[in-house]
């Protein structure tokens, strides 16, 4: 399904900018956040000190290789606010992680910061064809995780109505869409799948709603699953990228014309690809780790973040800002397994490709003596005969899959349909039981 393009209404100065200009306006912001961070947050004066590098030192986008990084155990380390640039008296807000490996990391907001979210979610939703009028169903989760309140924001400053009904309580999801009839859903593709299950409960058939678009974030998702996502609801299934410590959803959107990736908002991000191992900038087109720049924000500028994300720069399609290819993994995320590396989004793939199998699976990783282990259980789609047959057959294609394209050995179980736990966010998807 198509969308009439005059729908994506008036684009941003920036967003139809050159290169040179884009270029030029980087520079320019980029001096002025490097100058804000030295100048106001002691973290970044002793980074900065340490190996004899001032802010003025940076004459071109390229000498930003000069910097060092930002990682997460450095917000930790200064938890929480030591790598805020302002006096709390001008921090309107306050989001944070789960911590669930440590200490959360805390990002703050000034009223300009929030200004700029606004703006550039509104911006992302309009990318994706949303417009003015627009009902939005957010389901991403509010409180401290930055979806729920960015995604509203965002919809609002567009002129969108807002429905906040948060993550949880899928039925009550499932019959809002149904009630309120939203044009637009905002949620985490796992969660999606959870409501498209609900639905079939329900006996409610999702291509007679009005439902047309999906923005869907904060977990990486594939190509698979995108397809399964459009077919089974017959809804435009299109990829937000964000991360709190950069800012929250909206640092790059995926364009309805092209659908080729999202489009990072290069007037306030600033990215490179850099080896994850040698930390040496990548041209672009090639894989490695993606680190960001803020050239904008505040409260809390961030200096050559490791996101730990793995793709690749691509040049703009849509936009003159270059695009991200889809996140294959994250480095800290790759599991090793005899020598080989895997990613879930590998393992996703394969089980998209059995028509038996719904997109809900487990991975557990274990140790046999000194040999890596490999379990894997994934469940039968929703009007799949369920027999001893059925199970194997779809086990023994699954294992097949594996093995040929990624090259490991599983172990498979099929279990009913509904078996496995359904997340209501980010999906927890691997067991990684080596270390205990």
């Amino acid at each position: 399904m198509s969308l009439p393009l005059q729908k994506i209404g008036k684009l941003d100065r920036m967003e139809t900018a050159s290169i040179d200009e884009l270029r030029h306006e980087q520079l320019q912001r980029l001096r002025w956040s490097l100058i804000h961070a030295y100048t106001n947050v002691p973290f970044y004066r002793n980074a900065f000190d340490e190996i004899g590098l001032k802010p003025m030192d940076i004459n071109s986008l390229e000498d930003l290789a000069k910097v060092p990084f930002t990682t997460k155990a450095d917000l930790r380390d200064n938890y929480p606010f030591g790598m805020f640039a302002t006096p709390m008296s001008d921090v309107v807000r306050v989001h944070a992680s789960s911590g669930t490996t440590g200490k959360p990391t805390v990002v703050g907001y000034t009223q300009s910061d929030i200004n700029n979210w606004a703006d550039i979610v509104a911006r992302s939703i309009r990318a994706g064809g949303g417009s003015r009028g627009d009902k939005v169903h957010v389901a991403y989760g509010y409180g401290l995780f930055t979806g729920g309140l960015g995604a509203h924001y965002g919809a609002e400053r567009l002129g969108c109505t807002v429905i906040p009904m948060s993550g949880g309580q899928t039925e009550k999801q499932v019959q809002l869409i149904k009630d309120f009839e939203p044009d637009i859903i905002m949620v985490t593709p796992s969660y999606m799948l959870n409501i498209a299950d609900e639905m079939d409960r329900q006996g409610i058939d999702p291509h007679k709603l009005p439902l047309r678009l999906g923005i869907f974030g904060a977990e990486p998702w594939t190509n698979s699953m995108r397809t399964e996502i459009e077919e089974r609801l017959g809804i435009q299934a299109l990829d937000i990228y964000g991360l709190s410590e950069v800012m929250g959803p909206g640092v790059g959107m995926e364009c309805v014309e092209t659908k080729d990736g999202p489009t990072i908002w290069e007037d306030h991000f600033y990215p490179e690809i850099i080896n994850p191992e040698t930390g040496e900038v990548l041209p672009d087109g090639e894989y490695g780790e993606l680190v960001f720049t803020s050239l904008t924000k505040v409260a809390l500028p961030i200096l050559r973040y490791r996101t730990r994300d793995l793709t690749r720069l691509l040049p703009g399609t849509a936009r003159p800002m270059r695009r991200i290819d889809r996140i294959t993994g994250r480095s800290d995320d790759m599991l090793i397994i005899r020598g080989v590396n895997v990613f879930p989004s590998q393992i996703e793939e394969q089980v998209l490709k059995c028509e038996a199998l719904a997109p809900h699976y487990e991975i557990e990783v274990y140790k046999e003596g000194n040999m890596d282990c490999v379990d894997i259980r994934a469940e039968l789609k929703p009007g799949v005969s369920d027999n001893d047959e059925v199970r194997a057959r779809a086990a023994k294609e699954l294992a097949h899959h594996i093995k040929s394209y990624i090259g490991i050995s599983t172990r498979i179980e099929v279990v009913e349909t509904d078996r496995l736990a359904r997340s209501e966010g980010k999906a927890k998807r691997v067991f990684d039981r080596r270390n205990k």
